[in-house]
């Protein structure tokens, strides 16, 4: 069918006169699943709305607003598949220097706070049309919100960008029924009661489906009541058992959000994923270089949604939900026998998972009928005695893909809860990843290793990554295989201290481990630890937190996790002099101790490098 337009040129090539909508996007165009752009835009051309797509346009005037037209229903609006901050600033606020989402990878093609920019310009363009504002960037932004850049909180995005709807979460039911209503002729002030969404009003109606937050005043003047009003935010996150939320800005200005849309069945899922995709960038980036976001996704199966896992630190509970729905084994075995048709594909499926490659459906059966648990986690702080732990047929979905013509390799990079997969009787899934799915090096996220530390994240004990370890070492012994484990770390975590952070060093030193990945904790909307990073209260419990602020302390924090660079030494020995920790010179200073280096070297991913190529030969 080709690619949308992004031209009024192309919109005549098909015969338009007038889009129904125009979907303005802070990324490039990029006809692919993995981008929220295109899903929305090819969903509603399959119900037979005509959607133009305005690319990165040009804020500086109404004028690149104006392209298409006055759209026949409105516009449609994102930051793209990030934040426009996060996509803009690392979590030092150092502007970052390149764009996966953008042609060539340059930056500077989207404003900050695109949503509300964008917004506004298409506001000035023409001044009565419908805007509906979705994306990540709008959905955690939804009601008053602490940002990080701005150190303060702000109101909802949908007050700044003085936008009529807001969609949050996964939205295609809701713009499918906002559309269907503004197609109805219904004005878009008086859609208010969509799933899903969030709208302005006038005035509230109070009854026992409906919970008043504190005001946005309180949530300004009081971090204790902005914990509280985090706190009933994050247990009205499921669609049977949330309730109605209204936050009240002044006597005559309320934001209502509704309760969240049905996550979407399996055959709704087959149905999305299986629209007539281009799966690239569009032809007119070609000589910019295309667009390298494209790189990690083109070759890769989304298998799933949502995820149980519970991490405080992670904005998916706010976003995609805790209710996981996973797509047919048909339907990804369609999609993997369509990859082998493609340009450039070389037999080598990079992914097939969605937020936890390992999570395929419900935590539990209650949870299809009465909703996930608003007081515990699935998997946090021991895995729940009544959740489903069950990877038959995830491991049917793989073996069926590994035996399709063409296919030599089908990898799993989007992350296996290891807790999980220790919660399985059954070392069958952990044999076949290991034997099939990793090649020499698997990713995993303890994030942290002090119990302390994990409690805030809601992570596993220490104890449970040791075990996963012990037990990954012992299944490649027995399969003959050379393959090593990488682990994701955050520093200066929420309730993370320097005594922490040095037990975490410890613990990498004595298990040779050289981390790959490390991240300084990033304080963005919508999650549990950014509350605690601003507010220093455990919003769940308003017990008091310890968050380590300072410039000074996070890179501390973040040296003693890769303790073995030459650069972060002077880091290293003021972080443990500060703590009263010199006796520890000989094992985490180079060069000050016999212990560090040569034992690294013997055991950890260096060496582990080396050997992967003759693994690699006797595994094939």
């Amino acid at each position: 069918m080709g690619f949308l337009p992004i031209t009024n040129e192309e919109c005549k090539a098909r015969g338009w006169t007038q889009p129904d909508f125009v979907l303005i996007t802070g990324d490039g165009y990029i006809d692919h699943p993995s981008f929220g752009t295109a899903i929305i835009s090819r969903l509603l051309e399959s119900r037979g709305y005509k959607v133009a797509i305005l690319p990165q346009p040009d804020w500086n005037s109404k004028n690149d607003f104006m392209r298409f037209g006055r759209p026949r229903l409105g516009f449609l609006i994102n930051a793209g598949n990030v934040d426009s901050m996060v996509n803009h600033y690392s979590v030092f606020k150092h502007k970052r220097k390149t764009d996966a989402y953008s042609p060539g990878g340059v930056t500077g093609k989207r404003p900050n706070r695109a949503v509300i920019v964008y917004s506004n310009r298409a506001r000035e363009a023409y001044k009565d049309i419908p805007i509906i504002i979705g994306g990540i960037e709008a959905s955690l932004r939804r009601l008053g919100h602490y940002d990080y850049w701005d150190d303060r909180v702000r109101r909802s995005i949908l007050l700044d960008a003085k936008a009529d709807i807001l969609i949050y979460g996964m939205g295609e039911r809701a713009v499918i029924e906002i559309a269907e209503a503004l197609d109805s002729g219904i004005e878009a002030q008086d859609i208010g009661w969509i799933r899903g969404t969030c709208v302005k009003a006038k005035e509230i109606y109070m009854d026992d489906e409906t919970q008043v937050l504190p005001e946005f005043e309180q949530i300004t003047g009081s971090k204790q009541a902005y914990a509280e009003s985090f706190a009933i935010q994050y247990k009205n996150n499921d669609y049977i058992t949330a309730k109605r939320l209204v936050e009240k800005y002044d006597e005559r200005l309320f934001v209502v959000q509704n309760p969240p849309q049905p996550p979407l069945e399996t055959q709704e899922l087959d149905d999305i994923y299986e629209l007539p995709y281009e799966g690239t960038y569009h032809p007119s980036y070609e000589d910019q270089g295309g667009i390298p976001a494209i790189k990690e996704v083109e070759f890769s199966i989304i298998s799933s949604r949502g995820c149980f896992g519970g991490c405080s630190f992670c904005a998916l509970t706010y976003h995609q939900g805790r209710q996981v729905r996973g797509r047919s084994k048909a339907s990804i075995v369609k999609e993997g026998k369509r990859l082998t048709e493609l340009p450039g594909f070389k037999g080598y499926i990079h992914d097939v998972g969605g937020p936890t490659a390992n999570f395929r459906d419900a935590a539990c059966e209650k949870q299809l009928t009465k909703g996930v648990c608003t007081h515990k986690d699935c998997l946090y702080p021991h895995p729940c005695s009544q959740m489903n732990v069950d990877h038959r047929e995830y491991l049917e979905v793989l073996r069926e893909l590994r035996s399709i013509k063409g296919i030599k390799k089908v990898f799993i990079r989007s992350g296996v809860r290891f807790d999980y997969v220790m919660a399985d009787k059954s070392e069958e899934f952990l044999r076949e990843l290991c034997k099939y799915h990793v090649s020499g090096i698997l990713k995993v996220a303890p994030e942290h290793v002090s119990d302390r530390v994990l409690s805030y994240m809601h992570k596993p004990e220490k104890k449970v990554f040791q075990e996963f370890s012990r037990k990954y070492k012992k299944i490649n012994e027995q399969l003959g295989l050379k393959q090593f484990l990488i682990p994701y770390l955050i520093s200066s975590h929420p309730g993370s201290t320097l005594e922490d952070a040095i037990e975490l060093a410890v613990f990498l030193s004595d298990n040779g481990f050289v981390p790959d990945q490390v991240q300084d904790f990033y304080p963005t909307p919508g999650t549990l630890a950014t509350c605690m990073y601003y507010t220093e209260l455990e919003p769940l419990t308003m017990q008091p937190v310890y968050v380590a602020k300072s410039l000074e302390e996070k890179k501390m924090q973040r040296a003693l996790i890769h303790f073995n660079k030459p650069e972060n030494q002077d880091l290293v020995k003021a972080a443990l002099i500060k703590a009263g920790r010199q006796d520890l010179f000989g094992k985490l200073l180079r060069g000050a101790g016999k212990s560090q280096s040569p034992r690294k070297e013997e055991t950890g991913l260096n060496k582990g490098r080396k050997r992967l190529k003759n693994s690699n030969k006797k595994r094939s």
